[in-house]
């Protein structure tokens, strides 16, 4: 079975609500994954919007999910260090945790968030931009999945 992803609140390609965006409650996603590999030991995610004006917009960093875990809790805490031992990196504002979509008036941006199952967790410190997580983990993916919405503002 193939790893899978979904993002609870909005259907694939399906608008973002606002309460997960900067013009709501700015809060995280629940997440959910399935298909997972007996293998997996850790799982990394991203979550960027790759039509910003400047290039990739990266919202959310967060690695080392323990590979037990089937899912994301809404409203993760912008902590480095998570209660399961989870660590957070930095977002493109250079803050900890999670910001959600804000995009300039105009046509909606594609959010995207990338998953990957790793064979064993990653041995680095909190606080990882999304460029070094992404060559941190390269080595220890197993699978990896996609999940997309939309967001735009008039």
């Amino acid at each position: 079975m193939a790893l899978t992803l979904r993002a609870d609140g909005w259907e694939p390609g399906g608008r973002i609500p606002p309460r997960f965006t900067a013009d709501g409650e700015d809060r995280s996603p629940r997440v959910e994954f399935a298909g997972v590999g007996d293998n997996v030991r850790a799982f990394a995610l991203i979550f960027d919007d790759p039509d910003a004006p400047g290039g990739t917009w990266d919202h959310w960093v967060i690695y080392n999910i323990p590979g037990a875990a089937r899912e994301l809790a809404a409203g993760i805490a912008r902590d480095e260090v998570l209660p399961d031992g989870a660590r957070q990196g930095r977002n493109s504002w250079d803050e900890i945790g999670y910001r959600g979509p804000s995009p300039p008036p105009g046509k909606p941006h594609r959010y995207i968030l990338h998953l990957y199952a790793l064979s064993q967790p990653i041995r680095v410190l909190p606080g990882l931009t999304a460029a070094a997580l992404r060559d941190a983990v390269r080595p220890n993916v197993v699978s990896s999945a996609t999940y997309t919405g939309t967001y735009g503002r008039d």
